[in-house]
């Protein structure tokens, strides 16, 4: 029973098959993803099906439901695996809603959370009954309408970005991209202009869009585990690779951070010019003594202008 009280394995077992019912794979109706699910409806080894509940919880508040009412202990560094292994599934199979609030959260907040679907708890509710087979029936033919809204609530929270050659994608919501996207559209053609983006980093996704290939060819060869800059752009006319960074996430180019980009693409046949990119000047001001000197700052509240860290040359990189 892995630990778990008689009891406990039963209403493990009972969600599990639930999971099952619902279409679930294996990894998502083993042991762990029960739980989670148990924990998501609130529900308690003696409590009834019917008594389920939805709130809004953060994986933190599932691993401590999980430890409290079942006994199971899960490690902190656990907490990873079910929200990639776990949540990130039931999310997509329209079992759980992110951030029913607020579908605008940016991906690093820490108020970030789930939520069972009022449609799946309906059925949920009914399991052990005589209605169980006929929901779940109903509800796995309305699953791919069900599907459907929920991916366009979600994409149209997304932010539309448009690169300089026409390419158009979408950042997820919040966060750093308001700014990264003002960095791709207002600071590129004007300081970049018939500048190619090479690496763009959404705040949900590391690779959102990488030219993998493009950046190879300049010798530039990036290791998975690297943090990279949040923009890329390479100008072919003067061999820079500019390396923009979105301040608002976590900080400008300092000096330490010059160092670490400077190891990063120390194979880069290009120059390579540093920018601290921010939201306003306010926010830049918090920084003014931090920035790393051969450096560039701009602000995107005044989009035209930069602010050059070293009176030697504008906008270039230092040899």
């Amino acid at each position: 029973m892995n630990g778990l009280s008689r009891t406990a394995h039963d209403r493990v077992e009972d969600a599990r098959i639930a999971l099952e019912r619902l279409g679930m794979d294996a990894e998502r109706s083993n042991e762990r993803s029960a739980l989670v699910l148990l924990a998501l409806l609130r529900l308690g080894p003696f409590d009834a099906w019917v008594e389920a509940t939805n709130p809004m919880l953060g994986t933190r508040a599932v691993m401590d439901f999980i430890r409290d009412t079942y006994d199971k202990e899960y490690a902190p560094n656990t907490r990873e695996t079910i929200r990639r292994f776990t949540l990130h599934q039931f999310v997509e199979a329209g079992l759980v809603v992110q951030n029913a609030d607020d579908p605008k959260r940016p991906v690093n907040s820490p108020k970030w959370n789930y939520q069972v679907s009022h449609e799946a708890l309906d059925v949920l509710r009914s399991f052990g009954t005589d209605a169980w087979t006929t929901s779940t029936s109903r509800y796995l033919a309305d699953i791919p309408g069900l599907k459907a809204r929920y991916a366009a609530e979600r994409s149209m929270d997304r932010i539309p970005l448009t690169l300089q050659d026409g390419t158009v994608f979408s950042l997820s919501p919040g966060g750093q991209n308001v700014l990264l996207k003002a960095m791709v559209e207002e600071f590129c053609p004007r300081f970049t202009p018939c500048g190619h983006v090479l690496y763009v980093g959404d705040a949900g996704d590391k690779w959102a869009f990488f030219e993998q290939e493009a950046l190879a060819s300049l010798h530039v060869t990036i290791d998975g585990h690297g943090k990279m800059p949040d923009l890329v752009v390479y100008l072919a006319d003067r061999n820079w690779l500019v390396l923009l960074e979105a301040a608002s996430s976590h900080g400008p180019v300092d000096s330490t951070r010059q160092a670490e980009l400077a190891r990063l693409f120390s194979g880069s046949t290009a120059g390579l010019v540093y920018v601290s990119c921010f939201p306003d000047r306010a926010e830049f001001r918090k920084y003014v003594d931090k920035i790393a000197w051969e450096s560039e700052v701009w602000c995107a509240d005044h989009p035209t202008h930069m602010i050059h860290y070293n009176g030697e040359r504008f906008l270039g990189p230092y040899v």
